[in-house]
């Protein structure tokens, strides 16, 4: 910070000292102005505002002081960011989502208790220590059942000699070895993956779970990841996964009758419920590139993945792994929109459309000289004409200041028709 001592004013210096700070204000606005509404640090602004100060205290009357102080001051408020006002509207996908979070967590503890109840008879009396089977007949063990808690995955995963398993306990007091390389596994996880991103995206990714499972044989196992073990072999039951369930979210089963191999409660209701939520439901075909962003934002904060697909350019849709990126940036998506910024707004005014193959005539200067007929002719030579449009968004908080600055994504359209999102990956 400039203090008077090396920023020093007298009647002698004065408009060479005006000048200077000026120099620094200038600097200041453009910081600013490159920031678009975005608050930060602002290399210039002490440098800027602490020779106006100082000129101010000297020479408050002077004209020129004056100009420097208002502009400085236009340039503070700036520098603090933009603002709007958080509506209701704005924040009712998190309304809805903590009521389905809140109806799924009754259901998932009904059914969890169900569960139990189903399997008392067959429960093993106490978990820890575990059995010792060199002491006891394993064979009286298997068919029993057990809750795990604080099961780590993928912490505590590990490939054996016989499979591949999640080690729960320790050595001092029994291992479990809960089985995870078949269905009964994935299944379920699987669809504890799909409640999170279709459902409740408040469940930050689970590392511990409580798991019921059935005792289905004894093995010999090394506990350790990675290729190098250096502990002794551990005997413990093996256990097949019956229910998993996270506390406070929800609870998911193993079905072979189904396609998916595992199911949480009550997943089939959930498209019923979440379609009372929609704000939109579809595209339109002749939709603009702007509102077509507004779109592709309303169906990831309601959860509308089918939507969100509809607005994505086919191209980006088609083989597994695209579709395997596509739900990736939808997490990263639904994680932004619960931890950053809770509203996104298109600026129309910003759009760029730009033709990036194929004839191009937007001036209009072609048609002054050329007839439709040679314009068709020359379009054919061309070939598929695609063009760009390049949308701006700009982000807001819950308090409803701006994130960052403004933030470009292009759509896409062939041969003028339907627009859809190419760069999906891009944050608000």
């Amino acid at each position: 910070m400039v203090d008077n001592t090396i920023f020093t004013v007298n009647d002698s210096n004065l408009t060479m000292r005006i000048q200077q700070a000026e120099m620094y204000l200038k600097e200041f606005e453009n910081e600013v102005m490159r920031a678009q509404g975005a608050s930060g640090m602002f290399r210039s602004k002490e440098d800027a505002l602490s020779r106006i100060k100082i000129l101010s205290e000297f020479a408050p009357n002077d004209p020129r002081v004056q100009a420097l102080f208002n502009r400085a001051k236009a340039c503070v408020m700036g520098s603090t960011g933009n603002f709007i006002t958080i509506t209701d509207d704005m924040t009712q996908y998190l309304v809805n989502e903590e009521n389905i979070r809140k109806l799924f967590c009754e259901k998932s503890a009904a059914a969890w208790e169900k569960a139990k109840a189903e399997h008392a008879g067959e429960m093993i009396d106490r978990v820890f220590p575990a059995p010792d089977f060199t002491q006891v007949d394993y064979e009286e063990y298997v068919g029993k059942h057990v809750i795990l808690e604080e099961v780590r995955y993928p912490m505590n995963q590990f490939m054996g000699a016989t499979g591949e398993f999640i080690h729960v306990g320790k050595r001092s007091t029994g291992m479990y070895f809960i089985k995870i390389d078949s269905r009964k596994w994935l299944g379920p996880y699987e669809a504890v993956k799909r409640y999170r991103r279709l459902v409740d995206a408040t469940m930050a990714e689970v590392d511990a779970w409580t798991v019921l499972g059935v005792i289905t044989d004894l093995t010999m196992e090394v506990p350790e990841a990675g290729e190098q073990t250096v502990g002794a072999p551990v005997m413990a039951p093996v256990v097949e996964p019956v229910a998993l369930y996270v506390p406070g979210h929800v609870i998911a089963f193993y079905s072979e009758e189904r396609e998916s191999s595992g199911y949480f409660v009550d997943e089939d209701e959930v498209p019923a419920i979440k379609e009372s939520w929609y704000t939109v439901k579809s595209v339109p075909q002749d939709v603009t590139p702007e509102r077509l962003v507004e779109i592709f934002r309303q169906a990831i904060k309601e959860k509308n993945y089918d939507l969100y697909m509809d607005c994505i350019q086919p191209e980006r849709c088609q083989n597994p792994i695209q579709k395997s990126q596509l739900l990736y940036h939808w997490d990263l998506h639904q994680e932004r929109l619960h931890g950053e910024y809770v509203h996104a707004i298109v600026n129309p005014d910003a759009t760029k459309i730009t033709v990036v193959k194929g004839y191009d005539d937007s001036n209009g200067l072609d048609s002054f000289f050329l007839s439709e007929e040679d314009q068709k002719k020359i379009a054919e030579r061309y070939g598929d004409k695609i063009e760009y449009a390049s949308v701006e968004t700009v982000s807001f908080d819950k308090n409803g200041k701006q994130l960052g600055s403004p933030v470009r994504r292009n759509c896409i359209r062939t041969n003028g028709g339907r627009w859809y999102v190419r760069d999906y990956e891009i944050r608000f």
